[in-house]
């Protein structure tokens, strides 16, 4: 295991009110951990969120796979999907122990397969059920659970419906909610269709805030650049962000500096440097580079010569013998393609 649970209990779970919160959200294939520590080199205050993992795995399956994170990565909040109220205690339990900052409920994922195991975004038609899992959650572990959630589904969509979902899961204990500002529709779209097609209502995250002052609400959805994250910042006590920082990771580095302790941007031959370093880590454990590599293939987005050095990095990382120098040779080839 790459971090186990030495860290000060008292620094652990949600962020201080009156704090600023930005962060990254879970991302389906996208933000592991490989991911979230190229993520922490850009931004050191961003809050970090891994994949959803399902309760049922970490009590059932590797546990290692599914959980270990490097230290560097803290903060990072580790989302559980799942309905049941004593298997998400256990797997609550698990990953405090295994050394996670906050836990995070899933009640906002609208796939397929999530609606078939009875949980993500179709929960929020069960507002009791998710307070009985938040209430849960913090009983074995001591600490609130956060909820990322929707503004509604299908037909549910009116503000009332919002508004007592809140308030009953709020009753439960949870003092924290990511709220997805779209709807999520359960049949009929897929999860990549839910992200675009459902309008966004920001306004009815900030009504949720002004009406609930004392829970901290954090904006996600469709933002894209800085001057839309400093006008939520207005409204709601943060914003996280979804694909943009996937695509455009340097974005980051922004972001940060809207933190009131937020530290000067590295530049992106540094970044690449250190991820060097760490793969050469990673692949003397076992780690194939092309598992690295591909998360940071953003990193030049909008610079002169990044496609290439994209195909570059691509290509040679894609060989079973690739090593991490590949990493330093593709900034002497970003050199030459500039």
């Amino acid at each position: 295991m790459l971090f186990h649970a030495n860290k000060n209990d008292a620094a652990r779970g949600l962020p201080e009110a009156g704090k600023t919160i930005l962060s990254v959200a879970p991302m389906l294939d996208r933000t592991d951990r490989h991911c979230r520590y190229f993520f922490r080199l850009l931004a050191p205050g961003i809050r970090l969120y891994t994949e959803m993992v399902v309760a049922q795995a970490i009590r059932h399956g590797d546990r290692a796979r599914l959980l270990d994170f490097d230290p560097l990565e803290h903060p990072v909040a580790l989302q559980l999907g799942g309905s049941d109220p004593h298997l998400l205690a256990d797997a609550a339990a698990i990953g405090f122990s295994w050394g996670y900052d906050e836990i995070n409920l899933n009640i906002g994922c609208p796939s397929d397969r999530v609606q078939s195991g009875s949980f993500g975004a179709c929960l929020m038609s069960s507002p009791g059920r998710v307070a009985d899992c938040v209430r849960s959650i913090a009983d074995r572990t001591g600490l609130p659970p956060s909820v990322k959630t929707r503004i509604g589904i299908d037909d549910q969509d009116h503000y009332e419906f919002l508004r007592d979902f809140v308030g009953e899961v709020s009753a439960a204990g949870c003092r924290m909610f990511i709220v997805h500002a779209r709807k999520a529709i359960l049949s009929g779209l897929s999860p990549r269709e839910n992200r675009m097609i459902p309008p966004l209502r920001y306004d009815v995250v900030y009504r949720l805030k002004r009406e609930f002052p004392g829970l901290r609400i954090i904006l996600n959805g469709g933002v894209r650049d800085t001057a839309s994250v400093r006008e939520h910042l207005r409204y709601a006590d943060g914003v996280m962000i979804g694909r943009e920082a996937y695509s455009n990771p340097y974005w980051l580095t922004e972001l940060e500096a809207l933190l009131p302790d937020g530290r000067p941007a590295p530049n992106r031959e540094a970044v690449m440097m250190q991820m060097q370093e760490y793969a050469s880590r990673q692949i003397g454990s076992g780690v194939r580079l092309s598992h690295i590599s591909r998360h940071l293939l953003g990193l030049y987005a909008g610079q002169p010569g990044a496609r290439n050095w994209r195909r570059f990095v691509t290509e040679a990382s894609r060989k079973a013998d690739a090593t991490a120098a590949i990493l330093e040779h593709s900034l002497r080839h970003f050199e030459a393609s500039a």
